[in-house]
Parts: C-alpha cells; sequence; structure tokens
C-alpha cells in the first residue's frame, strides 16, 4: 500500500496514545440509565460511561419550554426558554439530543472522539453526541438576569424568590429521531445535570426530504434522483409531465460502520444516529440542456414541492458551464456550537444558488471532504438541507475525500482517523456516482469536456486496478467530440501551502502525474487544501509553459502547442482558510488567495474560461483561459 511514512507512524502514534489514554484511566461505572444504541452495545460505552451527578442545590423552579405548539415541522426555528434560574452561571448551557432516549452521562474521554476526526474546538464531552449545544450566556441579558419573574410572594405582596430566564434560538431539521433539550451546569467540561424539556417529535418522520440529482451517464437522458426518508417503502418520483419512477430504498447500521478495538470510532459509538432511508431513482427519456420539473415521495408519505431542474449538455455538444470547490461541509444556522463547523459553507451555498438562478450552470463538482460528518451521522442531515437548492436544480457530481474514506484498517491508502469511522459508507449511499461499490472512480462527459475522477484515497499506484482504468479511460478520449480532458480528485499534486501534515504525496505525483502528461490532460483541479491556488502548465515541478495576456488581459495558455496541464486546487467551499506562506517555494505557482470561494468554468470546444469567485462579494479573484490554436 503506498502511503507517506509520516502518515503511517501518526497513525500508529495516535493509536499508541489513544490507548495510553483509556488503559491509564480507572474503569468508570456503566450509567444506570445506558441503553443499548441502536445496533449493539459497544465495548467504548462500558468503559468510557458514569453516572452523571446531578449540580448541587438545582433550584426547584427550573424549567424548559419550547415555542412550538405541538409536533416538530420538517424545519424549524425554535425559541427555547430556560426560566426559574436563582443564579445566572456563566458555566450553564443547553443541549439538543437527539433520540431523547440517548444517554446524556459526562464522558470527559470522548475528547479522544473528536480528536481523532481532526476536531479540536472545546466541545460538550457526554456519552452521546449533542447534535447542538448553547450557553446560555448567549441570550445577552441572562447575566444581568433582565428577564426575571417572581416566583414566591410574601404577605405584603413583595417578591421573596426572584428568577432569571433565558431565550436561545435553535434551527432543527426533520432528521426524523425525536429531540430534547436538556440543561447543565459546569460548562462543556464538566456538565451536571439540572433538567430537561421532554421528548419533542417531528410531526412526519417518514417525510421526503433533501433530493438531490446526478448524471448517470454522457448522454444526458437520464438523471439520477436521491432523497432521504424515515419509511423503507418504495416511492416514486413524478416528472416531465406524466412520467414516473420507482425508487429503491437503501440504508446502512452501526455495524456498517468501521472502527478499531482500543478507541472505537464515533460512528461505532456515540456519534452513531439511524439515517432512516436513502431512496433513490432514475429519471429516464429525457432530452439533454432542457428543463423539466418533479415532485418525489407517495401518498402514503407526502410529497415535495414539485421543484424545477435542467438536464447538462449531451457529451460531443458545444459547450458546458460548471461550479467545482471542493472541503465544503455545513455550519449551524443558529449560534450553537457543533462538531466540526466550516464557517464558509454557508457564503458558498447562498453564492452557488445565485449563480443556478441565471441559468447558465449545468452542474456541479464537489470535489471530496463533502460532509465532514466524519462519525457524526445527523451531520449529513444537516449538510444535505443546506445543498438541497443547488443540488435539487442541477447534476450534482463528487469525489471522494479523506474525510470520508480514511480510517486505520479500511483499506485506505491513507490510514489516518479522518472519516471517523464511516470509511465511505454513508458517502457512498447519499452520493451514487457512476461508479461501482467502493471504487469511487468514474468518468463522465458534458458537452465539450472529458471529466476523469478519481479517488486519492483508494490505491493508485502504478498497475494497481484505479491506475489501470485511469489510463484505460484516458487512452480512449475522443478528442474530436471532446477536445477537453480535466482531470479530477481530492488531494493535490502542488500546493505552496505548509501544514503539519504534508498535504502532497510525492508517491502520488511520481505514480500519477505521467499519465496527466502522457494523455495530454488541460486542467486538473483539487481541493484538499483550503484554499485557491493556480499553477502554470507543470510538469514535475518545472513550468513547461507560461500563460500570456490577451486582449482583455486574461492569463492565456495555449494548448495547440501542448507543455502540461494547468492545476487549479479549489478547496475553498468552507473550511478554515489555509493561509499561505509569505516566501513563494514554486516558481509553479503563479495565483494564491485565500478566500472562500469556488471556480466557475466555461468550456466552448476551442478555449476554457476558469474564474475563481469569492462567495461573499461573488467577484471573480482570479480568472485564466486555456484556448487550442492562437488567437
Amino acid at each position: 500500500m503506498a502511503s507517506l511514512p509520516l502518515l503511517v507512524l501518526l497513525g500508529a502514534f495516535f493509536c499508541a496514545a489513544a490507548a495510553a489514554v483509556v488503559s491509564s484511566s480507572p474503569l468508570l461505572p456503566a450509567a444506570k440509565t445506558m441503553r443499548d444504541s441502536y445496533a449493539r452495545k459497544s465495548e467504548f460505552r462500558t468503559v468510557n460511561r458514569k453516572t452523571l451527578g446531578s449540580c448541587l442545590n438545582p433550584s426547584p423552579y427550573l424549567a424548559i419550554t419550547v415555542s412550538t405548539g405541538g409536533p416538530l415541522p420538517d424545519e424549524a426555528f425554535l425559541n427555547v426558554t430556560v426560566s426559574g434560574v436563582l443564579r445566572p452561571d456563566r458555566s450553564h448551557w443547553i443541549a439538543m439530543i437527539t433520540p431523547s432516549n440517548s444517554s446524556v452521562s459526562g464522558c470527559p474521554l470522548n475528547g479522544a472522539n473528536y480528536i481523532q476526526t481532526g476536531d479540536l474546538v472545546n466541545l460538550t464531552l457526554l456519552c452521546h453526541y449533542p447534535v447542538k449545544a448553547q450557553l446560555l450566556r448567549t441570550d445577552a441579558g441572562y447575566m444581568g438576569c433582565k428577564n426575571s419573574a417572581c416566583q414566591k410572594r410574601g404577605a405584603s405582596g413583595a417578591c421573596e424568590v426572584r428568577t432569571c430566564a433565558a431565550t436561545l434560538s435553535f434551527h432543527v431539521i426533520n432528521f426524523r429521531t425525536d429531540v430534547e433539550f436538556v440543561l447543565f451546569s459546569g460548562g462543556f467540561l464538566t456538565p451536571c445535570f439540572l433538567t430537561r424539556s421532554g421528548a419533542l417529535r417531528f410531526a412526519n418522520p417518514a417525510t421526503p426530504l433533501h433530493g438531490h440529482l446526478s448524471s448517470t451517464d454522457s448522454k444526458a437522458t437520464s438523471m439520477r434522483l436521491t432523497w432521504v426518508s424515515g419509511d423503507g417503502k418504495p416511492q416514486q418520483v413524478q416528472y416531465g409531465g406524466g412520467k414516473s419512477a420507482t425508487s429503491v430504498a437503501t440504508t446502512f447500521t452501526q455495524e456498517d460502520m468501521c472502527s478499531i478495538p482500543v478507541l472505537p470510532s464515533p460512528a461505532k459509538d456515540f456519534g452513531w444516529h439511524d439515517p432512516g432511508y436513502i431512496h433513490s431513482a432514475v429519471m429516464t427519456g429525457l432530452q439533454p440542456s432542457l428543463s423539466y420539473t418533479y415532485r418525489y415521495g407517495s401518498d402514503a408519505v407526502g410529497w415535495s414541492d414539485t421543484i424545477k431542474f435542467r438536464t447538462p449538455p449531451a457529451a460531443g455538444s458545444g459547450e458546458v458551464s460548471f461550479v467545482i470547490f471542493g472541503d465544503m461541509g455545513k455550519a449551524p444556522l443558529d449560534p450553537s456550537v457543533e462538531h466540526y463547523i466550516q464557517p464558509g459553507s454557508t457564503s458558498v451555498a447562498k453564492a452557488v444558488a445565485t449563480e443556478i438562478e441565471t441559468g447558465k450552470v449545468d452542474s456541479i463538482f464537489h470535489i471530496g471532504d463533502i460532509s465532514y460528518a466524519t462519525g457524526f451521522l445527523v451531520e449529513w442531515d444537516f449538510f444535505l438541507h443546506l445543498i438541497t437548492p443547488l443540488a435539487s436544480q442541477v447534476s450534482y457530481m463528487t469525489a471522494i475525500g479523506n474525510h470520508e474514506r480514511d480510517y486505520a484498517g479500511s483499506g485506505s491508502v491513507y490510514p489516518t482517523p479522518d472519516s471517523g469511522g464511516e470509511c465511505g459508507v454513508a458517502y457512498e449511499s447519499y452520493f451514487r456516482m457512476p461508479a461501482s461499490k467502493d471504487k469511487p472512480w468514474y468518468s463522465i462527459e458534458q458537452g465539450s469536456v472529458h471529466f476523469i475522477v478519481m479517488s486519492t484515497e483508494h490505491e493508485w499506484s502504478e498497475k494497481s486496478e484505479q491506475y489501470n482504468w485511469m489510463e484505460e479511460d484516458l487512452s480512449s478520449v475522443d478528442r474530436s467530440r471532446t477536445p477537453w480532458v480535466i482531470f479530477i480528485g481530492h488531494r493535490p499534486m502542488y500546493s505552496s501551502n505548509i501544514g503539519i501534515l504534508p498535504d502532497v504525496d510525492p508517491i502520488f505525483v511520481v505514480s500519477v502525474e505521467p499519465l496527466l502528461l502522457k494523455y495530454k490532460v488541460d486542467l486538473v483541479f483539487f481541493g484538499h487544501v483550503h484554499n485557491y491556488e493556480r499553477t502554470c502548465a507543470v510538469y514535475q515541478g518545472k513550468c513547461k509553459g507560461m500563460p500570456k495576456k490577451d486582449a482583455n488581459g486574461i492569463d492565456t495558455y495555449d494548448n495547440s502547442n501542448y507543455a502540461g496541464p494547468v492545476h487549479a486546487i479549489v478547496g475553498a467551499g468552507g473550511f478554515i482558510l489555509d493561509e499561505f506562506p509569505k516566501i513563494t517555494l514554486g516558481s509553479w505557482s503563479l495565483s494564491r488567495i485565500a478566500e472562500f470561494g469556488y471556480a466557475r468554468v466555461h468550456a466552448t470546444k476551442t478555449d476554457i474560461l476558469v474564474q475563481f469567485v469569492n462567495s461573499t462579494t461573488m467577484a471573480v479573484r482570479d480568472q485564466f483561459k486555456i484556448v487550442k490554436g492562437a488567437r
């Protein structure tokens, strides 16, 4: 297995350190209220559980009220009011737990569960992952008791006991299982229990939600629709003025998640959440570059709204426009703390939605590090909710990244614990690309472009299955039909970023880069590094061709005399940005921008225009062209 020795050593060091933490800690008694998880009771639940102590002298007036007049809708911003507090404290906080019978005991060793996925943020250490948490002091009036109530009056009518309250806003979406709000003191690290709200249920846990499209082939006469529901019975997509297709429903279980014995993964343990059922149906009999409407669901569970979508152009047609980015994830729409927040994700999603409204986007490519759920499975629902306005209207194509696939013993090239134990199962369930199971590489053609999408996390060394596939695919491209070849993956071959772990694997470059030159790949897109960077026409670290300014001042590469591929990193889709070093280490790096955004690409038969767009301002921050034939 090809991998960086440093990564192997770090993975081994992490596992050894985790083992030391667990073995050196005294065994903690299991919580009396501990319940079996959905599929099994893991060993970790018996080692790292303790009875949660109740806070000393809690107020007898404490109460939690939620601003819903009944069952929860599919999406809501709930006002959660904590009242009856005798003395406001900075350490008071409230968690949103699902399902309501989950253990809310304190588990200080769960910090390792967060750290193993790369999330170093100070988070709540409970025995079951809190979907959201907020400090009561988020309400600016809480510490000053600006919202008070009299609980007891004396004989004279004067107030003898006055209590304080806080009201917080929680964004909730229909993730099918019931919800409970639980109040704690002691901060996130040393919680003690105060009171709980009681279970809140969704009005319709079976509601069909989060429909997203993907292309099935290069003809653009069929489109796959995938959606989520709490019901596993077949549903339908109705489309195109009277046509329909029946769904196939699949799911995955806690047993499908991967782990190691010493430190079970979040996906296998306290991050697990039942995914419900993932429905998939293929709409056939479509025409390329045309608009249609559809809805999905059934009479039994309800129907989605009617949605308009557009098919991409067929292979060999004159042009195609697409948006491409990596490393997106999601961010809360309320003031909550959550696992692994990607602060730029909402601005990128909003900006791409604006692009789609222009009617000039044929498809989207999201090239790895999709949701950053990393074993905290309810995060997939929030991510799917975020991208639904985009992915329900145009083809949403994806590539797998380290945070979807990698885990020790999983067969990944890199044995880091980045997927939190998902090991590609959740990703492939939600995003069915035209690929085989756990072989997430594929090619597809749209307009004048042949796209080849690889997995940097699966074996790519020479003569491996994926390597042989890449060579066969690249050698078979018909340049008269698709004159442009765009190569897509997650981990880059070139980056100026300097991090604790190297972003570029030299073994990967040595193995795969010769294919790019041999088959005259025009343009390469990678993510993984959280910024934007563009190269010259580069090979083996040396510039083989430089762009020239055209009449409009745009850097233009002339590929009529092919010298090498141009590489662009577009990993600025949401994760905290990687700043560039002050000194440029490679002469091959021509443009470096550390801003949230995405690339907007338009390709005709004779040229490709690539523009990097800042997602906040929607200003073009870098642009370049590749042409065939001098102009």
